[in-house]
């Protein structure tokens, strides 16, 4: 299979790897997806495997670059299409009507486990809200307050301890103003019985949330996280691709996508640039990419220490090849915001979110930043599931068949001859049933929880 005119590697569809097209000299350009890959560590015969054993990346450090746009905006199209949601007393929209139980420290993790048993809602356990100072407290404390006032959540509890640092009359001044009826506190210290307590409290916001019903809402008012995780050498030629492709066709109705995982744009960063549309974000495009390599080397690590194990075993070379693949989930739409690491989407069309890569912490950022559900591409299968429903994307059938219990849908199509067009549709279609209440397999199977970006000090 050749992807560009200009490559010089084809893929195996066997395995996913790649194969020489034609004789490559040593420290000749290995060129895949019409982009440099790599080079040749030493001179390759046609037809011969290039892997990690002859190629390695071009990448180092930091960069200099010049703001040079070249997109063409993505045509807007006029669509009745609409998908069942619920409509929030404020006006946001969610595409589940769930209470949630969020912590504001770790220590009452089992107690929200055992209140989540007890009831049936949904509870999120994580580590921190305690014993952290500055900006790392602070960043769990934007988390918390994404996900308390995520409209997919009808109903919110707000667990704490009463003696941590992100105790509840602190965390209230992050959080701002609220709606009573829809988010309620819990300090368990407080109360003799603190199930007790927190049964009754559960039971009203049950009832609260049970007063909103689905109703049909805009396609345009779809907001949808971009991810990948256990990439493999097919991810760029068929999930990727066709999640990018959705991406531009939701946007065309006026819809919103949010790509991160800033670490795999290192190698690709300069195609999301030249689809900045204004010199601002290209620059704030610019210290995304290099705020997050001097985060590297703030810690004395190589910033190209990628790909993983198994994106290796899939055929993922080098950071470049990963990176390459991975921004297609973007689609071609126009860049129109840079949110920080906590931020809440707020522009309709294509934003950048900061961000590691690491799998929970990025559903966890995306879901944060207000995205009704996440499409995660994968070639190596992963059953792990966010706060929002986490549609799995098969990149080869294959995994499709062997993981039916992990994966959503199957890209695989795209190989063997049906359009991306046609698949595309297909795929909207899924999507639409998926904002109406169609299980994903993570909520089928219970797998959802979150993790939470720390650089700082921890007492």
């Amino acid at each position: 299979m050749i992807i560009n005119r200009l490559d010089n590697v084809e893929i195996n569809l066997e395995n996913g790897h790649k194969y020489a097209l034609r004789d490559i000299k040593n420290g000749e350009n290995v060129i895949k997806y019409g982009n440099s890959i790599g080079h040749a560590v030493c001179d390759i015969k046609k037809g011969e495997h290039i892997h990690s054993h002859n190629m390695k990346t071009n990448l180092s450090g930091n960069l200099e670059y010049v703001y040079e746009p070249d997109f063409t905006p993505i045509e807007k199209v006029d669509t009745d299409k609409t998908f069942m949601g619920y409509v929030r007393k404020n006006g946001d929209v969610g595409i589940r009507n769930e209470v949630w139980i969020i912590n504001t420290v770790g220590c009452v993790n089992k107690i929200s486990k055992r209140l989540a048993d007890l009831t049936g809602v949904k509870h999120f356990e994580h580590p921190f809200g305690c014993s952290q100072l500055g900006d790392d407290q602070k960043i769990t404390q934007l988390i918390l307050k994404g996900l308390i006032n995520h409209p997919n959540a009808a109903a919110v509890l707000v667990l704490g301890l009463g003696c941590e640092n992100n105790n509840i009359p602190v965390f209230k001044e992050v959080l701002g103003e609220y709606d009573e009826e829809r988010v309620k506190f819990l300090n368990v210290q407080d109360v003799e019985d603190e199930i007790e307590e927190g049964v009754r409290i559960i039971e009203e916001l049950k009832k609260y949330a049970d007063t909103f019903k689905r109703q049909p809402v805009h396609v345009s008012k779809l907001k949808i996280g971009l991810k990948c995780g256990g990439s493999d050498g097919y991810s760029g030629i068929s999930a990727n691709p066709l999640v990018g492709s959705l991406s531009d066709k939701v946007i065309s109705f006026g819809g919103s996508c949010v790509l991160s995982e800033v670490p795999e744009m290192f190698g690709a960063e300069h195609l999301l640039m030249k689809r900045c549309p204004t010199k601002e974000l290209f620059d704030k495009t610019v210290a995304l990419i290099n705020n997050f390599k001097d985060y590297f080397t703030k810690h004395n690590q190589v910033i190209y220490e990628n790909p993983s194990p198994g994106n290796k075993a899939g055929g993922i070379t080098t950071l470049e090849e990963k990176s390459l693949g991975c921004v297609q989930k973007g689609g071609m739409s126009e860049v129109v915001d840079v949110l920080d690491y906590g931020d809440v989407l707020k522009k309709n069309g294509l934003s950048l979110l900061n961000g590691p890569g690491n799998d929970i912490v990025a559903i966890t950022n995306l879901s944060a930043a207000g995205v009704h559900m996440i499409l995660f591409t994968t070639g190596r299968g992963t059953p792990v599931g966010g706060p929002v429903p986490t549609i799995k994307v098969a990149t080869n059938h294959n995994l499709a068949e062997k993981k039916k219990g992990w994966i959503d849908f199957d890209a695989s199509p795209v190989l063997c001859g049906t359009t991306m067009d046609e698949l595309t549709d297909r795929f909207l279609d899924y999507i639409i049933s998926v904002a109406s209440g169609e299980e994903t397999a993570n909520e089928r199977n219970g797998y959802s929880e979150i993790s939470i970006f720390k650089d700082g000090i921890v007492l």
